[in-house]
């Protein structure tokens, strides 16, 4: 059976905890073959919040490709995938996809992705939020497939420890394609 195609980017904000969850998550469920694209400054924030080098973190994608190769697959919409997830997703790149400005292959992906009308996730990562953050947060949200999914912290599932809380967060991020991670604890409502 082949194997449907899923574009993970990671830019320089905070949450590389996560983006190590939603991979392994994505690797589990073993129907999508996962295509990275780590930008320079994700590689930069990855050492300061993980004690993992980026090939320990690569090691979870079927192909990866570096924020210049411009050529790659993920480059064209004839390059079919489910869709694209940025995690975490920095403000200046939500900025650039807002914008249209594809320099790179992570905001050409995204480009794509939504010039094709397909599921676009953003875990869109800075607090405080200013007004230009929000005004291109929301009119992202406008457009056809895109869902801005914010790693926030969420307590109905009573978590135990931070790692409970990212993997719930990182079941969140691939739901829209289709991924149920095994152990997340959807609201019910039954508690009350």
């Amino acid at each position: 059976m082949e194997k449907r195609r899923i574009v993970v980017a990671a830019t320089g904000a905070s949450g590389f905890p996560i983006l190590e969850a939603v991979l392994r998550l994505l690797r589990q469920d073993g129907s999508l073959e996962v295509h990275l694209i780590l930008s320079d400054s994700a590689k930069l924030t990855l050492k300061h919040e993980t004690d993992h080098p980026a090939e320990e973190i690569e090691r979870y994608a079927d192909f990866v490709y570096q924020p210049d190769e411009i050529w790659a697959g993920p480059a064209s919409g004839t390059f079919r995938t489910e869709g694209m997830l940025i995690v975490p997703c920095s403000m200046k790149t939500a900025a650039g996809i807002h914008s249209g400005y594809a320099e790179n292959l992570i905001l050409r992906a995204a480009d794509v992705t939504i010039k094709e009308q397909r599921t676009l996730v953003l875990a869109a990562r800075e607090t405080p939020l200013s007004a230009i953050h929000l005004k291109n947060l929301h009119e992202l949200s406008m457009l056809p497939g895109v869902r801005i999914i914010p790693p926030m912290m969420t307590f109905y599932n009573q978590p135990k420890s931070i790692e409970d809380m990212v993997y719930h967060t990182a079941a969140k991020l691939v739901e829209p394609f289709g991924v149920e991670a095994k152990s997340y604890c959807r609201w019910t409502g039954d508690e009350i």
